[in-house]
């Protein structure tokens, strides 16, 4: 799953994973900016990524033969969660490819939802190296609402607004896997909800990470 990487080549990486909604982006954005650093959007590979489905990626092929409604509205949370190909770990190796392959200065923060713990503990040399943001359901609603229409993919269902309260069940799933997941090896989560100050969680994690 992680091509053959070794946590020895990917020193240079400090993992920021989590649901989608949890603030990743803005958080990496914010550190490479204080810090100059690199970011490595596993957001921004998906369609790199999820190119060409083919056997090695079965629930990715099955997720491209459907359609918007069958994807965001006409399933269960629970059976969104467990066949959604990205929570499964599906070409993750081509993560880590990306980033074995970049020069090691400066660190790179990689950040998205795929960053599944379960996933990157073998690659990390040291805890401090990863850490995963847990939000709240309406802390991620708001940061679904706020995206840029063209972002908003669930408006292209039948039923916009029952298929993104259904994506937000999804994600209140997923969660509790990635906490459990996370806890379960040892790694640091940090709870994000409305009333957190955007400065103090970019502090924690650059603190958690020292930068």
């Amino acid at each position: 799953m992680t091509g053959g990487v070794l946590a020895g080549q990917l020193s240079h990486v400090r993992w920021i994973g989590g649901a989608p909604g949890a603030g990743k982006t803005t958080v990496a954005s914010a550190l490479a900016g204080r810090f100059d650093l690199r970011v490595y959007s596993t957001d921004a590979a998906i369609a790199a990524h999820g190119a060409h489905p083919g056997p090695d990626a079965p629930l990715l092929s099955a997720f491209a033969g459907m359609s918007m409604d069958e994807r965001w509205l006409l399933r269960s949370a629970e059976e969104m969660l467990r066949t959604f190909p990205w929570f499964a770990g599906e070409r993750f190796g081509a993560i880590t490819d990306d980033l074995s392959a970049q020069l090691t200065q400066p660190l790179t923060l990689a950040e998205g939802f795929r960053l599944l713990p379960r996933l990157v503990a073998p690659l990390i040399p040291d805890a401090r190296h990863a850490v995963w943001l847990l939000s709240t359901p309406d802390f991620s609603r708001c940061v679904f609402e706020a995206r840029a229409p063209s972002a908003q993919f669930w408006r292209n269902t039948s039923d916009p607004e029952a298929a993104l309260a259904r994506l937000l069940d999804r994600d209140v799933l997923f969660t509790r896997r990635v906490r459990d997941e996370a806890t379960g090896l040892g790694l640091r989560t940090i709870d994000v909800d409305a009333g957190m100050d955007a400065t103090a969680l970019v502090d924690e994690v650059a603190k958690w990470f020292r930068l």
